[in-house]
């Protein structure tokens, strides 16, 4: 090869990775702005979108973000024995009034005991009619990812709050967990529970052992028949009921410090929400969504 060709080749292969790298950082840009979700091929097969907020987010025109497409929202209610979010009674009356089904739930405290927890978030949160099933978010925070709470410990406290709050409601709340508390406390010992995952990376595929309760939650028998195979074809490694499948989600509505919000989907089709719905409301359904939507709201906030 010629010196002239040689150096004509260099500059095109040069162009080429200069192109490369700029699209490269485009897309890390993008991700980290929150304009790309890596998971958002995975996630736009299940059609039934939701939320998670709190005071983070500030006041919300739930009008507005009915309209992008948001069917559900769990609202923090309670974060320990005594925190209250003081947006939660506001975003649960502001949620139902737009038409959006809401849910209520609870930053777990690895420091203070299960009973107390559940006692101020029932006190907190009352029995009302049409919500979600309640949530307990179960992560790390502070230092507790460098030093873990001993496993044992964890599940004695969080069983209290779970059957303390289920014993109320008279609902099987469901367990938020990111993938690192899944695998360490939850993973095993809690299966009977809805769970609702957070992978910001990949969908996550839990294994065999988590099938039957997401198949269930979904609407089949937990044997792989009925209407619970999921939106496709279905996945006996799945296992989950709700994904969290980012923490950069970009809407419009939110005025809060956070312009970020938690965007998750639930596992399965729109008529397996429906079911799902039915199924989970409190105090049952007693007609279509909209009847349901007609129900006044009897939370309290803290005094």
């Amino acid at each position: 090869m010629d010196l002239g060709k040689r150096t004509r080749v260099l500059r095109r292969l040069e162009r080429i990775g200069a192109v490369g790298l700029f699209l490269a950082l485009a897309y890390v840009y993008g991700v980290y702005r929150g304009y790309v979700h890596v998971n958002g091929p995975a996630a736009g097969r299940y059609p039934v979108r939701g939320i998670d907020v709190s005071h983070y987010q500030g006041e919300i025109d739930w009008g507005l973000v009915a309209g992008q497409g948001i069917d559900f929202v769990y609202v923090k209610a309670t974060e320990g024995s005594s925190h209250v979010d003081e947006r939660f009674a506001g975003n649960m009356a502001g949620a139902r009034e737009a038409g959006v089904f809401a849910g209520a739930y609870h930053f777990f405290s690895f420091d203070s005991p299960g009973i107390s927890q559940a006692e101020n978030f029932l006190e907190t949160t009352g029995a009302f009619e049409g919500a979600m099933v309640p949530a307990v978010d179960v992560e790390f925070y502070g230092d507790k990812r460098e030093n873990p709470p001993d496993a044992g410990a964890v599940e004695t406290e969080l069983r209290n709050f779970l059957d303390r709050v289920e014993a109320d409601r008279g609902q099987r709340p469901v367990i938020y967990a990111t993938r690192e508390a899944w695998e360490l406390y939850i993973r095993g010992r809690f299966q009977e529970y809805p769970l609702w995952i957070r992978d910001i990376w990949r969908e996550p595929n839990l294994g065999e052992d988590a099938w039957e309760k997401g198949e269930r939650a979904a609407g089949g028998d937990g044997e792989g028949n009925g209407s619970g195979d999921g939106p496709e074809n279905g996945n006996r490694e799945k296992g989950w009921t709700f994904w969290q499948y980012t923490n950069r989600g970009r809407l419009e509505g939110f005025s809060g410090v956070e312009e970020f919000v938690d965007l998750n989907v639930f596992f399965g089709t729109e008529e397996q929400w429906e079911k799902w719905l039915a199924e989970n409301l409190a105090g049952g359904r007693p007609g279509d969504t909209g009847e349901i939507l007609e129900m006044g709201f009897a939370g309290r906030t803290a005094e």
